[in-house]
């Protein structure tokens, strides 16, 4: 991989992160473009993975402040109470991770056709989301932090966009619009930096984590997903708010569409 292409993965990776359009979805399709190896992807896959959770705790330090500021409280408070929400959320994804990682990988490997499709299952969650309006309530509880949680896990497939997904499975729950996004880039911060750390392990112990990826091309990956992270992670809060998830439904349609087609007929 070239630092020209590891910047602009990058830029794919900040920016799809948080815009329910699929980062790893979009990685896939962007390497095969470029005509790199799926296995080598991964490795990077995991560095601009982590550049992304540090734009979210530079958008959102307010809120980890606020969590970890109630924490050292002897009470039980609102604080308390979102944390035990996060690692409720987190139950489903460590399941995975610790079970079936193999099997996931394997996944990332399967060609664009998964990815196509699993655009599609997004665009349809995105549209069902935008359309059907359930009670509102007051805030996640934590059945919804779970069911969530589990949307998550499931997201893990490339192409079915983890914010999109959180984010619509929460909305159809009933849960406003102001918490869902601030929540669902929240609770992923423990599970990738997890996943930083079994590679960071791994590394120390004499596997290769890098693949044939130079260390400068890493860098530059790492700093555009960063940079883009920032970007997108304020801009995608603004969107949820605002209620125009449909527009990202119609692009992941026509993506979708068009990998599909691309594939079967090139």
């Amino acid at each position: 991989m070239s630092i020209p292409e590891a910047i602009i993965l990058g830029v794919l990776q900040g920016l799809t992160e948080y815009l329910p359009v699929s980062s790893s979805g979009h990685l896939t399709i962007g390497s095969a473009l470029f005509g790199i190896n799926p296995e080598e992807n991964l490795k990077f896959t995991v560095m601009v993975h982590v550049a992304t959770v540090l734009s979210t705790l530079v958008i959102l330090w307010k809120e980890v402040v606020w969590i970890l500021k109630g924490l050292f409280k002897f009470e039980m408070n609102d604080e308390k109470k979102y944390t035990i929400n996060i690692l409720i959320s987190m139950i489903p994804i460590a399941i995975i991770g610790f079970f079936f990682k193999d099997s996931v990988e394997s996944i990332f490997s399967s060609g664009v056709i998964i990815v196509g499709i699993m655009l599609l299952v997004t665009a349809l969650l995105l549209t069902l989301s935008h359309f059907y309006k359930p009670r509102q309530k007051e805030e996640i509880s934590y059945r919804d932090a779970f069911i969530i949680g589990l949307s998550q896990a499931v997201a893990v497939i490339p192409g079915l966009s983890r914010s999109g997904t959180t984010i619509a499975t929460g909305l159809l729950l009933g849960n406003q619009k102001a918490s869902l996004a601030q929540f669902s880039f929240l609770m992923v911060i423990p599970p990738i930096l997890g996943e930083a750390l079994l590679d960071i392990i791994k590394f120390s112990q004499g596997v290769d984590v890098t693949g044939t990826i130079s260390s400068t091309a890493l860098i530059a990956g790492f700093l555009a997903a960063f940079i883009s992270g920032c970007i997108a992670c304020k801009w995608m809060i603004n969107l949820v708010r605002k209620g125009k998830l449909i527009y990202f439904a119609i692009y992941c349609a026509v993506v979708g569409i068009a990998t599909i087609l691309f594939t079967v007929f090139a």
